[in-house]
């Protein structure tokens, strides 16, 4: 019984901790955590060294704080996050944002685009189907507001990134399910992404997966919000589609 108690402890404080980072966007002390638990900061710190141990938290080294990995993240992702749920308002903002019927399939993808920057506050990219090499992107401001790229070779690596297009485009061909694919850091698969996440969904007409819709922001962003977002998004550009 203890060991299952530890083990239910140590996700609960991965799950914290990387809460805390995602919020603050700094290294997460044991103190910050210590009166949440109700546990002293010397327990906290032993939870730590574990989980960092095990891989799931490092630290810098002008800190004594941890931060999650790319590790960290995927078991936050895969196994931590609880049942996701818009709230019913940014449903129907998303829901009403589209003109049914009277509008160009570039229209609706820009629009698309638009929605899921200012709804995630992250980049929102919207690809044509797969037979076109264009996409659509809004956003990018708000990733470059962030703290992990206030350097310029991580700047100058994002605007590479979405204006060449085609290493973009890779990456996001890679998903052809509704279902929201998350890449996370190193899983892009490319030099200079250590920072970024992608999460990935296709949107359908008639049933058919005809396009991708991305949105690419820092590790550090909200994945409790961000993905059913996009599958919402997904969902209502579907149904949007099937009238044009």
């Amino acid at each position: 019984m203890k060991t299952v108690d530890h083990d239910a402890r140590r996700k609960a404080v991965l799950s914290s901790a990387i809460n805390f980072y995602i919020r603050e966007a700094e290294p997460v002390a044991s103190g910050d955590l210590s009166a949440e638990f109700d546990l002293s900061p010397a327990t906290i710190r032993n939870i730590f060294a574990e989980l960092e141990e095990a891989g799931y938290l490092t630290h810098p080294h002008t800190s004594a704080g941890r931060m999650p990995t790319d590790k960290g993240y995927r078991y936050y992702v895969d196994f931590l996050l609880s049942q996701l749920e818009l709230i019913e308002e940014e449903k129907a903002r998303i829901f009403g944002a589209y003109e049914r019927g009277s509008e160009t399939l570039d229209a609706v993808l820009e629009k698309t685009s638009d929605l899921l920057s200012e709804v995630t506050h992250c980049a929102g990219i919207a690809a044509l189907p797969d037979m076109d090499e264009r996409f659509v992107y809004r956003g990018v401001r708000y990733i470059i507001e962030q703290p992990e790229f206030r350097d310029a070779s991580s700047i100058r690596f994002l605007i590479r990134l979405i204006e060449e297009k085609r290493l973009l485009l890779e990456i996001i061909r890679k998903h052809n399910s509704r279902k929201v694919a998350v890449y996370i850091g190193e899983e892009l698969g490319c030099e200079g992404t250590e920072n970024c996440a992608i999460l990935i969904s296709s949107y359908n007409v008639k049933e058919q997966p005809v396009g991708r819709l991305a949105v690419l922001g820092p590790r550090r962003m909200e994945y409790s919000h961000v993905i059913p977002a996009l599958e919402y998004v997904s969902e209502v550009l579907s149904e949007v589609l099937s009238d044009i």
